[in-house]
């Protein structure tokens, strides 16, 4: 395959380059490239980027009663129709065993995945032991798995204190594991729920209260103290929040490596979604809750600036049908708002949706490519082998089309959930050709008839702490 006549977009510039694809690797990088006994797709007009790489997915996630809507098969196929060629999925739903947790996500994605896939290890003990606890690490990494997530909400079935997290965290750099966290402080959304609840207010519009932006930096301040201590290296997820970015520059500032991710829905959408009193609101529930129009002001300038150096999805969408039932098994609708199922979709919308801030004039293009598929790579592991346009290489490649529309309704998308909190939304630049380690996975939009089952679970390499806290010029 050689790609002619595009524009090659990632972390190194913008150039005008053609791209030559040999089995399931970029071969050649250059101008004017030969084309003898190949097929050649002009791509004159379109950007080439790297295939995107999603670090923050949740398929066929058990919440209680319901699961999120997607799982391997339908989540890929949907993924490499955005314009995403890599995932990295969390494994563990609960407290149970690693090694459970591990085999049952391998049983989920094994010859289901359209696109390549490794997962993150939930993690909700660690051995007080230091020796033993690096040996579990050790066993993390020998199983391709080189990262790991700990919860600071949800105290019924995720959360963990600060000991754990601390134990963590050393164990972790020790073995070269990244951690990631989810900074929410739950002793305090417990008490604000519960003041919710006796008061009334049982519906999604309470949510914005009982999980305000100070839960959020709160827990982020606490997490990133830890992480100095153990002189470790820790990356939050899903920053939603102006008070949460401000306490991850405080911490760069502090000698702490921070690193930080947000997504579409913190970029696109605010929280009157949950609080205008309609059905709808329910289909809007995510952790964090959505945020004001200054919170998206402040997170859009810092995925420009390169401060926040990733854009992931939280993809774990559910069925309109499953939000209204709820997570409880014994009724057939949700109570109050900590029975409704929470996430969004997004893996399909993705790359789209941040190319819009290109248009703005918010980001670069480099950046752009960067946050959706450079510093993913960097950050956990896969440099070695995508996230770049760079000869020996995955052949993970995206023909971009900056003309290309869309409109974002669920119907004209591929996700299994019934809804698509987009809809409203037209936009303008999407991916036209996907292509996963030489595969065509994905035209105009559309599965390619190739597409099925041929993504591969990816080892990731070891992880090392970066005293610039990730961020590069």
């Amino acid at each position: 395959m050689l790609l002619r006549g595009g524009t090659v977009v990632d972390a190194f510039g913008a150039r005008r380059a053609d791209v030559r694809v040999d089995g399931e690797r970029i071969a050649e990088v250059g101008e004017s490239l030969a084309a003898a006994d190949r097929d050649v797709i002009d791509v004159d007009g379109a950007y080439v980027i790297p295939g995107g790489i999603d670090v923050h997915t949740h398929l066929a996630l058990p919440v209680g009663a319901v699961r999120s809507a997607d799982d391997f098969e339908s989540g890929t196929l949907a993924a490499a129709c955005g314009g995403t060629t890599c995932i990295v999925d969390f494994a563990g739903a609960g407290r149970e065993p690693w090694e459970e947790a591990l085999a049952t996500w391998h049983e989920r994605a094994d010859g289901r995945a359209v696109v390549d896939y490794g997962f993150h290890l939930t993690v909700t003990d660690v051995p007080e032991d230091p020796d033993v606890a690096r040996a579990r690490f050790e066993q993390f990494a020998e199983h391709g798995v080189t990262s790991v997530k700990l919860y600071m909400a949800y105290p019924d079935r995720l959360m963990v204190d600060d000991d754990t997290l601390l134990r963590a965290l050393v164990a972790a750099r020790a073995a070269g594991i990244r951690v990631c966290v989810h900074a929410e402080d739950g002793a305090a959304i417990e008490e604000l729920t519960a003041k919710a609840l006796a008061s009334g207010r049982t519906g999604p519009g309470a949510i914005p209260e009982v999980r305000p932006p100070s839960v959020e930096a709160a827990a982020i301040e606490r997490a990133t103290a830890l992480a100095r201590k153990a002189a470790a290296s820790l990356y939050v997820v899903h920053l939603s929040s102006a008070q949460g970015l401000e306490a991850v520059k405080a911490a760069r500032a502090a000698g702490a490596d921070v690193h930080a991710e947000t997504c579409p829905q913190y970029l696109f959408l605010e929280s009157g979604r949950l609080t205008d009193g309609s059905d709808e609101a329910q289909d809007f529930v995510c952790a964090p809750p959505l945020r004001c129009g200054s919170d998206r002001a402040a997170l859009w300038a810092a995925a420009g600036s390169g401060e926040l150096e990733v854009v992931s999805t939280d993809h774990c969408p559910f069925t309109c049908a499953d939000r209204r039932h709820g997570t409880a098994a014994e009724s057939d609708h949700w109570r109050d708002f900590t029975q409704i199922p929470g996430g969004l979709p997004g893996l399909e919308t993705r790359v789209g949706l941040l190319y819009q801030g290109v248009r703005r004039g918010w980001l670069s293009l480099e950046r752009w490519t960067d946050a959706v598929a450079g510093a993913p790579a960097r950050l956990f592991g896969l440099d070695a082998r995508k996230g770049q346009v760079r000869p020996g290489l995955d052949a993970d490649l995206v023909v971009f089309d900056p003309e290309a529309t869309k409109r974002l309704t669920a119907a004209a998308l591929h996700s299994r959930s019934d809804h698509s909190p987009y809809a409203s939304m037209e936009l303008h630049g999407w991916p036209v050709l996907t292509v996963a380690r030489g595969r065509v996975v994905a035209s105009g939009g559309e599965p390619a008839p190739q597409a099925a089952a041929g993504g591969r679970f990816v080892a990731r390499a070891r992880v090392a702490s970066d005293p610039l806290g990730g961020l590069r010029p």
